[in-house]
């Protein structure tokens, strides 16, 4: 193992100083060592979407990201949409509302994402959804409440 090294990471409007491997990927550092445990890992090869952030409002994959690559850039996970309030975001809420997953292990990488097809103006059709979405996997099929879900956020936050 490599000498561990100091990393400033911007995460959900916190400055946090990490301890960590450089060859550390981000979500690992999200994960253990910033104890952000919302983000998942899923197959760790970049197939399935499970660890999907937004890093400078793009979404990303944070098993194919090395945390040094991010170092003082602006980081999102699942746990920094909600308001100071407690609040949750139009999506987070969405997805409640129409019953938008089941095991819950997708869910995250899937908010994130849906987050993301909305803000980049993806969400016209359920087909336009489905594409935009076609990056997270979902092993229990809840596909239809998903693009659902993202339609209903879309219409709230318009």
């Amino acid at each position: 193992m490599a000498s561990p090294s100091s990393l400033e990471l911007h995460i959900n409007g916190s400055r946090h100083v990490l301890d960590v491997d450089p060859r550390a990927t981000l979500l690992d550092a999200l994960r253990e060592t910033a104890g952000l445990t919302g983000t998942k890992k899923g197959c760790d090869q970049g197939q399935c979407g499970a660890c999907t952030v937004h890093v400078d409002g793009e979404r990303v994959l944070a098993c194919l990201t090395l945390a040094a690559q991010v170092e003082g850039r602006e980081i999102i996970t699942v746990e920094g949409l909600a308001g100071a309030d407690g609040t949750l975001h139009a999506v987070q809420q969405a997805f409640i509302d129409e019953d938008a997953f089941q095991c819950g292990y997708c869910t995250p990488g899937q908010i994130m994402s849906a987050v993301a097809c909305i803000k980049e103006g993806h969400a016209g059709s359920d087909d336009e959804i489905r594409e935009f979405m076609s990056g997270n996997l979902c092993r229990c099929g809840a596909y239809p409440h998903i693009v659902a879900a993202v339609r209903k956020a879309a219409e709230a936050l318009a």
